[in-house]
C-alpha cells in the first residue's frame, strides 16, 4: 500500500506529514517515559521482521493481485501503539530513502495509512478490549485477524480520500472505492493469518512480551527471552534473504486498484516538487527497488533483504537507546 509521489498532491502531502509528525511527537513523548529494557530488542528485531515479510507480496488467488504485510498490528500487539508506531515510521523511512519503495512527498501518508492505524486503532480499539478480561491463544488469533483486516481497511479508504482531496481525476473516488476496499479485506484476512501465527509463537514462547498481558507474570514460556528474540531474528533474516525471492510479482493491491481504472499500475505527475522528491530518492537509495542498481540479479533482493533488516534493527536499537540516554542525563 506504499503510495508514490503521483498519487499525492503538495498540499495534501502537507498535511499528512504534519498528522503523522504530531503522532510521532506524542509517541516519542510516551516511549521516553518507558522503562522497559526488553522492548528495545523487540522493537529491532520485530522492526526487522516486518521489514523482511514486507518484501514479500503473497498472490490473491482469482484476482491478479498480491498484497504484502504492513505490520502495524503485529507490532502493536508486542510493544503496544506508541512504541509500535515508531519502529513503523523506521521501517518506512528506510524503505523510502534506501530502497525507493514509496514515495518521499508521500511518505506522511503512508506512516498515517499503514502505521497509524495498524498501531493506534489495532492495539486500542481491538487488542486492549478484547485482552481486558485475559489473554488466550484464541483471543489472540481473532484480535489478529480483526484488528489486521479493519485496519487495512481504513488505510485503504484513506488512500482514496488522500488522491479525491489530491484532484488525481483519473481514480474517480467511487470507482476507486469499489476496487481498493475488497482487495484489501482479502489481504487484510491473510496478513491477519500471518500476524496471528507469530503472536501465537510469542504466546507460547514469552507470553509477557505480548502488550497488555497480565494473566500469570510467573508463567515460564516455552523458551527463554534470548532463545526467543534469537529464532525471530533468524526468521526474519531468513525472509529476507531467502524467502523474498519467493515473491509474486502480481502488482499489489493499490497498483492493481489503479491499474482496474487507468490501464497501468501508475499515475503520471508533473511538477518541480515531484523533480526534487524524485531527485532525493535517486540520491539516497543505494538499492533501489531493492536491487543493486542496474540489476535484476537474485543476489540484490537478499542483499538487500538481509542489508535492510539489520538497518532497522540499529535503527531502532539506536534511537531508543538515546532516548534512555536524555532520560537519564535529564533526571541527573
Amino acid at each position: 500500500m506504499h503510495m508514490a509521489d503521483a498519487l499525492v498532491a503538495p498540499a495534501v502531502a502537507g498535511t499528512m506529514y504534519v498528522a503523522s509528525t504530531a503522532a510521532a511527537a506524542y509517541s516519542i513523548k510516551k516511549v521516553r517515559l518507558e522503562n522497559d529494557p526488553k522492548k528495545i530488542p523487540v522493537m529491532g528485531v520485530m522492526g526487522a521482521f516486518v521489514f523482511a515479510t514486507q518484501m514479500i507480496n503473497f498472490t490473491i488467488p482469482g484476482t491478479g493481485s498480491s498484497g504484502h504485510l504492513c505490520g502495524g498490528m503485529l507490532l502493536s500487539a508486542l510493544v503496544g501503539p506508541t512504541a509500535g508506531f515508531l519502529t513503523m515510521i523506521g521501517v518506512l523511512l528506510i524503505q523510502c530513502l534506501l530502497f525507493a519503495d514509496g514515495g518521499l512527498l508521500a511518505l506522511g501518508c503512508n506512516i498515517w495509512n499503514m502505521a497509524f492505524y495498524g498501531c493506534f486503532i489495532g492495539a486500542l480499539l481491538i487488542w486492549k478490549p478484547m485482552m481486558k478480561s485475559g489473554m488466550s491463544k484464541a483471543k489472540v488469533v481473532a484480535a489478529s485477524i480483526l484488528g489486521c483486516v479493519l485496519t487495512l481497511q481504513l488505510g485503504a479508504f484513506s488512500v482514496t480520500l488522500e488522491t479525491l482531496a489530491s484532484g488525481i481525476t483519473e481514480l474517480p473516488f467511487v470507482a476507486f472505492v469499489a476496487t481498493m476496499q475488497p482487495i484489501h479485506l482479502a489481504i487484510g484476512f491473510v496478513e491477519g493469518l500471518i500476524t496471528a501465527a507469530v503472536l501465537s509463537f510469542v504466546y507460547d514462547a514469552r507470553p509477557e512480551l505480548l502488550y497488555g498481558y497480565e494473566n500469570d507474570l510467573t508463567k515460564e514460556g516455552r523458551f527463554t527471552f534470548q532463545h526467543t528474540i534469537a529464532i525471530l531474528t533468524v526468521v526474519a533474516m531468513l525472509i529476507g534473504g531467502g524467502l523474498s525471492l519467493l515473491a509474486s510479482s502480481q502488482p499489489d493491491g493499490l497498483e492493481w486498484s489503479i491499474q482496474k481504472l487507468t490501464g497501468s499500475t501508475e499515475v503520471a505527475s508533473s511538477g518541480e516538487i515531484y523533480e526534487i522528491a524524485a531527485k532525493i530518492q535517486d540520491q539516497w537509495a543505494v538499492l533501489p527497488d531493492y536491487a543493486f542498481h542496474g540489476s535484476s540479479s537474485a543476489l540484490g533482493t537478499s542483499f538487500s533483504g538481509i542489508v535492510g533488516a539489520c538497518i532497522v534493527i540499529a535503527v531502532c536499537v539506536g534511537v531508543c537507546y538515546l532516548f534512555k540516554f536524555f532520560r537519564k542525563k535529564r533526571i541527573s
